[in-house]
């Protein structure tokens, strides 16, 4: 019987954790639900404190630059356009290394933006949806659209 060799061992294994990916064309719009279980997401929607991300409250500016606010999601590192209506958007980031897919979704209500990040695939994060959120925050709060 032939072994195989480790870079064939570690592409199947990195094959595998793809499985069960879906395509970008069928995922609905999460922002109104609560994030399961697992530690790989977050939304200004959740009351659990691991999950939950404070509220993105838009000043009169932000509320007026929806189009920007969307550029600015679309900056975030490993960023494409993944889906787009007139008051919602889902912005899929790429990890650079084993390009998995996490999926940063945006909803304009009122004055409130409903942000939500989930990991497509795998148990835990460690954090990313999280840290992305945060810089999101962060360029909002630069361009001066946050209350």
């Amino acid at each position: 019987m032939k072994y195989l060799s480790p870079a064939v061992l570690i592409g199947l294994l990195l094959t595998g954790c793809s499985h069960g990916e879906t395509t970008a064309t069928s995922l609905p719009d999460r922002t109104g639900q609560h994030c399961g279980v697992k530690p790989n997401c977050v939304s200004t929607l959740e009351s659990r404190e691991d999950f939950r991300l404070a509220p993105f409250q838009l000043n009169e500016q932000g509320q007026a630059h929806w189009a920007e606010i969307q550029t600015l999601a679309l900056s975030l590192p490993g960023a494409s356009l993944g889906q787009q209506q007139q008051h919602y958007l889902r912005v899929e980031c790429r990890s650079k290394i084993f390009r998995f897919v996490d999926d940063f979704e945006l909803r304009l209500s009122g004055d409130t933006l409903v942000v939500r990040s989930e990991s497509r695939v795998g148990y835990s994060d460690f954090g990313v949806n999280r840290e992305r959120a945060d810089l999101f925050r962060a360029k909002l709060q630069a361009a001066g659209y946050l209350k």
